[in-house]
């Protein structure tokens, strides 16, 4: 009787400890699709099924286990061990794992209560409220002749002032053929004349907008998110602008309609943006080192290196390699002029499918001098399943799908001092509700000024933990206040440059304090006379 019992306790046990070990799509799945499927599995999205409930999930079970196992979901092409950018995706293997026991369990939904809710995402947008949205005029017809389009369309502003921009969106009005887009700001008008020099909708622009251009912004690739530019740094919009978007349409046997629209999100009336951020692009049109010049003849596998020497000190934000079809693999890196190497970027295993800009977590200094190098692999060879001629054809540079590029955007700002302590997503912090980069700066800091001694006016440099109101004050030795370059002045969190105007101070050693709530920052400065 005693074993029997014990027996019957054993298998209790053993009933139990398959409850407590059971995967659930309500406890275990769900949060690992809510949070890193769905944003783009979702209607409207670019996303081929809707993932947003158990019976959709279940649906797609057998696919979403095979993705997740082999990682080709949720796309993420950059190496993390080369460098980081915000934004990474990928599951752990415990999710991975979690996933595989689900579905070669029966996708038990478990219980409803455990399930948590759908997150609330904006409509008509990845990541919210636009200030200003601009739409074609009219629906584009982009012509069944199997051929690349790049076609040019004039969106005007409607600005009555100027602006800054923290971010462009494209929704595409059609993802059969949208295959990217770039955007630029005309001052002059003169992109609308070429409009209405052509009798369809938008004018034809390979290699350029045929006009001068003020600004270049980020550009659009499918399943690239939307990034907004950290606080204190944008890009301008003026007034009575017009927006040009040069869109690539991507081949297509029968005639297919478009009419896209565009989302721009602006900086805050009570953000100081004092950094304009500046596009910089690498081309393999000047000598190449490796392997030039860029032209790829059949049955070849050729690797290209381009080098490109840094004018000035900057401060990166962000880099967005483009190849095509032939594309294998990028690596990017810096090297300065002592001799210290810093990694950008490596993507071993390109896919033309899945391609953006990327954001780096903190910004990142290149010294004047510094050799920014790439190497990018292209096979042209008759065993690359994506090559688009077959037989392989002789293959140089071009825009159309079935040509190659390597064309690699950098986005910076000029390096101020305080640059390499500005982090834009701890690894404790993601990003904010709107999907504005949260920053963190880790002190207030009042860098040496220069010139020191000054004579006329001297430059002074400073991080600010946070944003408000500050005074700088200039002291005598024996403590008396001798001039106030600003009182009441709101700063933004982050570096600052204030230039100060000391052609009224004796010669003589002074303090300059910087003040405000919770911050008391002083050093010396040295004022001669000639």
């Amino acid at each position: 009787m005693k074993n029997n019992i014990l027996f019957f306790c054993f298998l209790i046990c053993l009933s139990s400890v398959g409850v407590a070990q059971e995967i659930t799509f309500s406890k275990d799945i769900a949060p690992i699709i809510y949070t890193n499927c769905t944003v783009c599995h979702r209607p409207g999205e670019i996303g081929p099924m809707s993932l947003t409930s158990y019976d959709e999930v279940r649906n797609w079970g057998p696919t979403i286990k095979y993705v997740t196992e082999i990682k080709y979901m949720p796309p993420w092409k950059p190496d993390k061990h080369y460098s980081s950018f915000l934004g990474e995706r990928g599951l752990s293997d415990d999710e991975i794992a979690k996933i595989k026991n689900w579905v070669e369990n029966g996708m038990p939904q478990g219980n409803l209560s455990d399930e948590p809710a759908l997150p609330e995402f904006p409509e008509g947008s990845q990541i919210g409220q636009p200030d200003l949205v601009l739409s074609f005029k009219q629906t584009y017809t982009h012509k069944g002749n199997n051929r690349d389009q790049y076609q040019i369309f004039v969106l005007p502003t409607g600005l009555t002032e100027d602006k800054i921009v923290k971010g462009i969106e494209l929704r595409p009005g059609n993802r059969r053929i949208v295959h990217h887009a770039l955007f630029a700001l005309d001052e002059t008008g003169q992109a609308s004349t070429l409009d209405a020099q052509t009798p369809e909708y938008g004018y034809p622009g390979f290699g350029g907008y045929g006009v001068p251009v003020t600004e270049n912004y980020t550009g659009y690739v499918p399943g690239a998110k939307v990034r907004l530019y950290a606080e204190g740094m944008g890009q301008k919009m003026t007034a009575g602008s017009n927006l040009l978007i040069q869109m690539h349409y991507a081949p297509s046997p029968i005639d297919e309609p478009d009419s896209s629209t565009v989302n721009i999100f602006f900086a805050d009336e009570k953000e100081q943006v004092t950094r304009n951020v500046q596009q910089a692009i690498m081309l393999p049109f000047a000598p190449l080192i490796q392997n030039g010049p860029f032209v790829m003849p059949p049955e070849t596998i050729k690797k290209f290196h381009c080098k490109f020497i840094s004018p000035i000190d900057v401060s990166l934000i962000a880099v967005g390699p483009h190849m095509h079809l032939l594309g294998k693999d990028w690596e990017v890196f810096s090297v300065s002029p002592s001799g210290d190497t810093t990694n950008l970027i490596s993507i071993p295993d390109w896919d033309f499918n899945w391609q953006g800009g990327y954001f780096f977590k903190r910004l990142i200094k290149i010294e004047k001098g510094s050799e920014v190098h790439a190497f990018a692999t292209y096979d042209n060879t008759s065993n690359n399943p994506k090559n688009p001629n077959v037989p392989p054809r002789t293959i140089t540079w071009g825009e159309g799908t079935s040509d190659e590029m390597f064309y690699l955007p950098f986005f910076f700002v000029p390096y101020l001092p305080g640059d390499e302590d500005i982090i834009f997503e701890p690894d404790d912090i993601t990003t904010s509700v709107d999907g504005e980069v949260i920053l963190n700066f880790p002190k207030d800091e009042l860098l040496p000024v220069y010139p020191n001694p000054a004579v006329e006016r001297l430059t002074s440099s400073f991080t600010l933990a946070k944003a408000g109101n500050y005074a700088m004050h200039i002291y005598n030795l024996k403590g008396q206040l001798i001039n106030s370059p600003f009182s009441s002045q709101f700063f933004t969190a982050g570096p600052h440059q204030y230039v100060v105007d000391v052609n009224d101070l004796e010669q003589g050693v002074y303090l300059m304090r910087i003040q405000g709530e919770n911050t008391d920052l002083t050093t010396k400065i040295s004022i001669v006379k000639r």
